[in-house]
């Protein structure tokens, strides 16, 4: 049975159906994390980069917090035609029914950005883009954020410390079964709730990449942090298909080219910012930062393999083994 569109969506698409006949080519571009974040940097830029390379025959719109779309809503809002523009976690299209995309969320698979971006960038972030088609969606790039922390409100040193912990997640079914195999209990939250859960006791913890936990404010409600660096957190910015396969030919050569300078900057600027947000939190004095050792490092590792394997048939085993061989061959 096919879920019943909300009006405010349907209002808002059949308003944005008149975009080109309101003077500039309008982009309303909506996100759920902060201004100040590296995405928030990022779309913010290419708003600025858009506008001037078109001479102002575009104007884009950020909408950052979610103050247009949370994380469920958002997807159907640009297929809609309400908004023309995102860049949702990856982790949000497994749910979306593109589940080759929950590669990204398998742990500890990426040991670092360059191999990372070996399959961003490569034949594999190609061919997972050409999978949105069918959705009435174009990939244009892929955003980095960075590699994730695990807070809470106890210690997260050793893989037994998260026996019965409630530990809040984005829906996907890696990442409920990272968190079971650690023996914790995976709560799937909009990202926009979860500082108040944290607050309000809902949750234990979380996990997310620095920038996200200073900016959300989620250490001043979280007495420990670990830097585990145990998965990874990236997003794809995509527009509505029909929207920009609409555009005339020469807008859309120019958005493009602002779309690559801004992708350059969204991932040049993701680490610094991560590190800054980390220092920030030390500096707070709100939360104890923890790094693990090698050899607790290695005892994660061991315990999360089994995740990978057992994910296998519903991300495909040749997927995930041509991304192993891309990042063993970048090691060499």
């Amino acid at each position: 049975m096919k879920s019943r569109i909300p009006l405010f969506l349907l209002a808002a698409a059949l308003a944005a159906t008149n975009v080109y006949a309101q003077g500039p080519i309008v982009i309303k571009f909506s996100h759920v994390v902060a201004d100040d974040t590296p995405k928030g940097k990022a779309a913010n830029r290419f708003k600025e980069l858009a506008e001037k390379a078109t001479a102002g025959r575009v104007k884009v719109e950020v909408y950052p917090n979610s103050v247009l779309y949370k994380d469920k809503e958002e997807l159907e809002a640009l297929q809609l035609g309400a908004v023309q523009m995102l860049a949702p976690s990856l982790a949000k299209f497994g749910p979306f029914g593109i589940k080759e995309f929950e590669l990204f969320d398998l742990p500890y698979i990426f040991p670092n950005r360059e191999a990372l971006y070996r399959v961003t960038q490569g034949p594999v972030g190609r061919e997972l883009f050409k999978k949105l088609e069918a959705k009435g969606i174009t990939g244009l790039a892929y955003w980095d954020n960075g590699f994730k922390v695990m807070s809470a409100n106890r210690p997260l040193r050793m893989p037994a410390d998260f026996q019965g912990a409630r530990m809040r997640i984005q829906p996907s079914k890696v990442l409920d079964a990272q968190m079971r195999t650690l023996g914790a209990i995976p709560q799937a939250m909009a990202f926009s709730e979860v500082y108040q859960a944290l607050q309000a006791g809902v949750v234990d913890g979380t996990e997310n990449p620095p920038s996200n936990l200073y900016t959300q404010k989620m250490y001043e409600v979280q007495k420990h942090v670990t830097v585990s660096n145990h998965g990874y957190l990236g997003y794809a910015v995509i527009v509505n298909r029909k929207f920009w396969d609409g555009l005339p030919g020469d807008i859309r050569a120019a958005l493009d080219a602002a779309m690559k300078e801004a992708t350059r900057y969204a991932n040049t600027i993701a680490q610094q910012e991560n590190d800054a947000a980390l220092d920030a939190v030390r500096r707070s004095g709100k939360s104890v930062v923890y790094v693990l050792s090698e050899r607790e490092a290695a005892a994660w590792r061991e315990a999360l393999l089994p995740v990978q394997r057992d994910l296998e048939t519903r991300i495909g085993k040749e997927l995930i083994s041509s991304v192993n061989k891309e990042v063993a061959h970048g090691q060499r």
